[in-house]
């Protein structure tokens, strides 16, 4: 899948750069991406983002130096320069994209604010669907930041296409402080998406038997709202036994040619299993949002690894056990071939309609807008008219 990602502020910026390295690092071109920040530093101290695909915006009015937790601010500078940032965007080339992929911290400021006015004019502009990865800030992180996550995450269930969530509350491991988790945590969301957007390109491996291609991907997400990624990863053991001399001679080589067709039947019947489990625990462990799967409604299937694993009945029938423990009865799958010790499987959870930590959220913005409220004595300050809608 040719997937065009935009990093939108600092964590957005960082997690495309980490796309961009992975794509390098495995000789592929399926990844492509810019960043757009409005503080000149964090676009500096990007890596593998060309230098011509760095946009920064808001010079005028924030000097390059951002605008802190201030989403109003971030939504009405991206409304002010939407051109220069589909200029940039243009320029690096879209013809041949499947779908683009806007990546942005919901906590902050820049891409907090900026990711719904962005999402809403590229729907405007190009037919390829607009999908918002978005992160939500952990609670210690102070009550600011999920505030603007709850206000941005209402406004983009609207505007985007679909809206994938990964929790940094879920990932973060106890004692552990969210700066020294950041890398860790980007990283587990790079591997994870970057499995499921290369389906269905043709590697070194070969091509699928039951392929993936970025249509079912689009179809599985085309109902909106919030969706949850699963993932497990199991390694892969070679046994090989040796014939001792003695039983290539005379007839022992009929009985050895049994063993084998034997020992060939079990090892299917294991791929089968193995396969099966492999795709419950991504679909029962650690969700990138946790979320009640069974209120899903639709899914995807997708097992990764050598051909030698890579087994059609098993992931059949891992379909069929989706299918069961989901809302909708639209469960897509397949294989994705790929030269590596490793076989992993990725399970997306389409337009979940039950989330604590979103409920959560949407609990916070409600007490923290009534109590900025009783705290003022003058009316609030209210957004442009054309930014205003996007914070409802």
């Amino acid at each position: 899948m040719k997937m065009f990602f935009i990093g939108f502020g600092q964590a957005g910026g960082k997690i495309v750069d980490m796309f961009l390295e992975q794509d390098r690092k495995i000789g592929r071109n399926s990844f492509r991406g810019i960043a757009v920040n409005t503080a000149r530093t964090d676009l500096m101290g990007l890596k593998h983002i060309d230098m011509k695909d760095r946009i920064l915006i808001g010079q005028t009015v924030v000097k390059g130096h951002g605008v802190g937790t201030d989403n109003a601010a971030g939504a009405r500078i991206t409304l002010d320069e939407i051109d220069s940032i589909v200029s940039g965007i243009d320029r690096r080339g879209t013809h041949d994209v499947d779908a683009f992929m806007i990546v942005a911290g919901l906590g902050g400021g820049t891409g907090s604010g900026g990711t719904p006015v962005l999402a809403r004019a590229l729907k405007k502009i190009y037919r390829e669907p607009v999908y918002v990865l978005g992160i939500l800030p952990a609670p210690e992180e102070g009550r600011l930041y999920s505030y603007n996550a709850a206000r941005s995450l209402t406004t983009l269930i609207k505007e985007a296409d679909n809206t994938f969530i990964f929790d940094n509350s879920a990932w973060k491991n106890e004692g552990e402080s969210i700066k020294s988790a950041f890398s860790r945590l980007n990283d587990e969301i790079v591997r994870r998406f970057g499995v499921l957007f290369r389906a269905g390109e043709v590697g070194s491996a070969g091509v699928g038997e039951m392929v993936v291609d970025s249509s079912e991907i689009i179809n599985t997400l085309r109902g909106g709202g919030i969706t949850s990624v699963g993932y497990a990863i199991t390694e892969v053991v070679t046994k090989k036994s040796k014939p001792s001399v003695s039983s290539l001679i005379g007839g022992i080589k009929g009985t050895l040619r049994k063993r084998e067709a034997t020992e060939e039947v079990l090892l299917g019947e294991d791929r089968t299993a193995k396969i099966i489990s492999l795709v419950r625990r991504a679909m029962l462990g650690r969700l990138t949002l946790p979320c009640d799967y069974s209120t899903a409604e639709r899914a995807l299937v997708l097992v990764a690894g050598p051909p030698d694993e890579l087994d059609r009945k098993g992931i059949e029938k891992a379909k069929s056990w989706v299918e069961e423990n989901i809302a909708g009865v639209e469960v897509r799958g397949g294989d994705y071939p790929v030269n590596s010790s490793y076989v992993a499987a990725v399970v997306v959870l389409a337009t979940i309609a039950n989330a604590p930590r979103i409920r959560e959220l949407m609990d916070i913005a409600r007490t923290t807008k009534e109590d900025v409220a009783k705290s003022q004595e003058r009316k609030p300050i209210t957004l442009d008219e054309e930014i205003e809608p996007l914070f409802e």
